[in-house]
């Protein structure tokens, strides 16, 4: 089954993924991608941020197969400018464009203290990889500064002194939307091991850019700011008890050397973990951050049925967690258990880069199985699904980094595979 599967999915992929390419229109000035085919019910109009990185990821395997190179190259770069066009001139970057208009939750800019979340650090990565593709870092040496303004306003206004570590603004459009080390807690209170990851690559990746560019000293300079990340993540977000990585409470009382009821025992800490099983715990591995001893006690907890490990795949949060519960949700989306298709891509590629192929290899077979049955009793994918059953659970249409199965597909058959940076 696991062979008709595979073919059926990869002409699936191969055939629908134009339907997420979108021309220019309204404040949109570029081509772009969007999440889903134009008959989805959500997702059909809008240019996510975390989401169009993915697409792009799925758009160069796809062209990688069919042998057509720059296939789909206007619609990445336009997204890619899009982004850049409506990011202000302090490096306030949206996290959605619609043609009518960004999606905001408040002011994000300056006149409000930079208090809201942009854009999810993944736009130097979106561009390593096309200039990967093309072999050339030319088409974006004129758009460097707006990114390294964008990437400074991360630094800048979105990193806690104390520790080191990216938080969030508040808990508006993170991306794994219900995450309780997040969800309905006090603004700018979590460093999120997700968030952190994230910036990680996006740092390295603009690395990456500026020496494709021949800027080597200043290619190294943010390649010595990601490693200060990394540090900071591993020693503020590790748990040697648990033998696994957690996000971090920053919501501490400031030290006050007036109140006599501390000055004894003044807190020698600067966070405390969120001791929250969440799938994003495993990013450090697909990021590159923890070490070979820490990715060996991660992967004996993700083997763990009792938690993460479930039928087709990981288990977005811990079944041991209070919060874990399967139900339909949308704004938000449901990651309190759910499979989800980047989560189980996400946390493949981290087995993988630790030497756990074979864990890998059963992962990406899940996932194969995943989407193979509903492809073939509903037509489509859907946006989220049930870890032991492999049920839908909704959103049908949604393709976006389900699509991703192209890219398993072609690892577990040994073809050439376009990765992420």
């Amino acid at each position: 089954m696991t062979e008709q599967w595979r073919a059926a999915l990869a002409d699936h992929v191969r055939t629908h993924t134009e339907q997420m390419t979108r021309e220019p229109s309204g404040i949109l000035s570029h081509p772009y991608t969007v999440p889903s085919s134009p008959d989805s019910p959500y997702y059909s109009m809008a240019l996510w941020d975390w989401d169009s990185w993915f697409i792009s990821v799925v758009m160069g395997q796809v062209e990688l197969d069919t042998d057509q190179t720059g296939l789909f190259g206007a619609f990445e770069e336009g997204t890619i400018r899009n982004f850049l066009e409506h990011t202000d001139e302090d490096g306030v970057m949206p996290i959605l464009l619609k043609p009518g208009g960004p999606l905001l939750h408040g002011d994000p800019s300056r006149a409000a203290g930079f208090s809201q979340n942009m854009h999810k650090p993944v736009i130097a990565q979106q561009a390593a990889l096309l200039v990967r593709r093309r072999g050339s870092a030319e088409w974006i040496r004129e758009d460097l500064p707006v990114i390294e303004r964008f990437l400074e306003r991360y630094l800048e206004s979105h990193v806690d002194a104390a520790t080191g570590l990216a938080y969030w603004q508040t808990d508006f459009a993170i991306g794994v939307d219900n995450d309780p080390s997040v969800y309905y807690r006090p603004d700018r209170s979590t460093a999120s091991v997700y968030l952190n990851s994230l910036l990680y690559r996006e740092l390295l990746a603009f690395g990456y850019l500026l020496e494709e560019l021949d800027r080597l000293p200043e290619a190294n300079r943010w390649r010595g700011r990601a490693e200060d990340l990394a540090d900071a993540v591993r020693t503020h977000l590790w748990d040697e008890r648990d033998g696994t990585f957690y996000s971090a409470d920053l919501a501490l009382r400031d030290i006050d050397p007036e109140d006599w009821l501390h000055q004894g025992a003044p807190r020698s800490w600067s966070s405390v973990l969120l001791r929250i099983d969440n799938w994003s715990s495993f990013l450090p591995m697909w990021a590159g951050i923890a070490t070979q001893e820490q990715a060996e006690r991660m992967r004996e907890r993700y083997l763990d049925r009792r938690t993460f490990r479930a039928n087709f795949g990981v288990r977005t949060l811990s079944k041991l967690e209070q919060q874990y519960n399967l139900r339909a949700s949308n704004n938000p989306s449901n990651w309190l258990g759910p499979i989800w298709g980047v989560s189980n891509y996400l946390v493949f590629r981290g087995l993988l880069k630790y030497g756990y192929a074979e864990d890998a290899r059963a992962l990406a077979l899940e996932t194969v199985a995943l989407f193979g049955q509903d492809l073939e009793t509903s037509g489509g994918l859907h946006e989220y699904y049930h870890p032991d059953t492999g049920e839908p659970i909704m959103t049908k249409g949604f393709q976006n980094w389900n699509f991703l199965v192209l890219n398993l597909i072609a690892w577990l058959e040994e073809r050439p595979v376009f990765w992420e940076f």
